[in-house]
């Protein structure tokens, strides 16, 4: 945590999406100076959690259909829906006859939803996310909606009002290739998903299996042989990479291997979105390079980038000159973890340049200087320095004074 308050009055004017879109970086580009990894995949970005940074990208705004990753959005709306009150994961949620399995289409990956079963919403978002339960998906949007295509045209407004602009549905599975994404979009609502939901990365989507159905879900005639069917999370990283916890793993014919990532290693969180894994070379090898690319991105993320938080004690006042009062606190206009190289950072030391003089009046939020991160290497970065309240003018005897001594303090300065 910071030591002082990001100017949290000018945060709060912002819709979500632009503060989570904010990107920031080092002063400089951010080049690690070595080679960034070639992928096989179609398309690929990377992010820095923290700061929203792009590290990475590759045909990042190249439409590509996201396959499962847009169970990440039905799962999204359905804790949206339970935050508000509207649902509740513990309830029990109807079956009707277009949520069963045998009514799925061909090749789906399924939850194995059938009639006279008792399941509740948190059941079936473990459905979605570790089973990727295509019939899962279709009974979290019929209990939300009147109908999955009144769910999809919910997603739809959902992508666009969190500001992802080339993102679309038609179904809340991913099953069809008309629901649509890019790379970048997708890496920019991961990073919305797991802010607005952290819990999710242990609750959901680094649960190693899931069991279903259990005795509790079915009629009491089938109680005693349930046929239980547990199913392996499909993302393989989580057994395979250290510090993955999330997400989701998508495949259709039209789109290839898809995988949304997010691993944490030594306080650096980062987000990787790989689209259009090769499909025509088969399963095993359409796997193989979906976790090639995944593990060549996120260790070449790791090794040339972390995420820096750098923590400021106390701040001291600036002069306010023909004010009120005479000095004044100032905070951090913007957050300031930034994204840094991994070599950058060692001896870390902050300066507050203030541009005076500060005259007053000024209303909250008004830049006054600067706050500048130095290391040993020299300035990292730089953030506004701005007035935590209202300076309003002081009366005309104060403006008369301090402006004799302005007079007074610009002649010494200019012998």
């Amino acid at each position: 945590m910071l030591g002082v308050p990001v100017n949290n009055a000018v945060l709060r004017r912002l819709p979500l999406f632009l503060w989570l879109f904010c990107i920031t970086a080092a002063a400089g580009a951010l080049d690690p100076g070595a080679a960034a990894p070639s992928l096989r995949s179609q398309a690929a970005v990377l992010l820095d959690a923290a700061t929203g940074t792009v590290l990475y990208s590759k045909n990042g705004d190249e439409p590509i259909s996201p396959a499962s990753l847009t169970k990440l959005m039905t799962i999204h709306l359905a804790l949206k829906d339970s935050e508000s009150g509207k649902t509740s994961l513990d309830t029990v949620v109807s079956l009707p006859r277009e949520t069963w399995a045998i009514n799925q289409p061909p090749r789906s990956s399924l939850m194995f939803l059938a009639q006279g079963q008792t399941v509740t919403l948190g059941e079936l978002l473990l459905g979605l996310a570790v089973s990727s339960g295509n019939d899962a998906a279709v009974a979290v949007a019929l209990h939300l909606a009147p109908s999955v295509d009144a769910f999809a045209e919910r997603m739809t407004a959902e992508a666009k009002a969190l500001g992802l602009e080339n993102t679309s549905f038609v179904e809340p599975s991913g099953i069809s290739e008309y629901n649509m994404t890019t790379a970048m979009d997708y890496a920019r609502f991961c990073r919305i998903y797991i802010t607005l939901h952290p819990e999710t990365l242990e609750q959901l989507h680094s649960v190693p299996s899931f069991a279903y159905p259990k005795p509790e879900n079915l009629p009491e005639i089938y109680r005693q042989r349930p046929g239980t069917i547990e199913q392996y999370n499909r993302n393989a990283l989580l057994r395979s990479y250290s510090g993955v916890d999330g997400l989701k793993t998508g495949y259709i014919d039209e789109a290839g291997y898809n995988i949304a990532l997010t691993a944490r290693r030594d306080g650096t969180r980062l987000i990787a979105v790989i689209l259009g894994g090769p499909a025509n070379l088969g399963s095993q090898e359409g796997e193989r390079i979906r976790r090639a690319d995944s593990t060549a991105l996120l260790d070449w993320g790791f090794e040339y980038f972390k995420t820096l938080r750098p923590v400021v004690a106390e701040l001291p006042p600036v002069r306010i000159w023909k004010g009120t009062e005479n000095s004044a606190s100032v905070v951090p206009g913007e957050t300031l973890e930034r994204t840094i190289i991994s070599d950058r950072g060692d001896g870390l030391r902050w300066e507050a340049r203030i541009n005076e003089p500060v005259t007053a009046p000024l209303t909250a939020g008004s830049s006054v200087g600067d706050l500048v991160f130095l290391d040993t290497q020299g300035e990292l970065f730089r953030v506004p320095l701005v007035l935590q309240d209202d300076q309003p003018q002081g009366n005309v005897f104060k403006r008369l004074w301090d402006s004799i001594r302005l007079f007074f303090r610009s002649l010494g300065k200019k012998n």
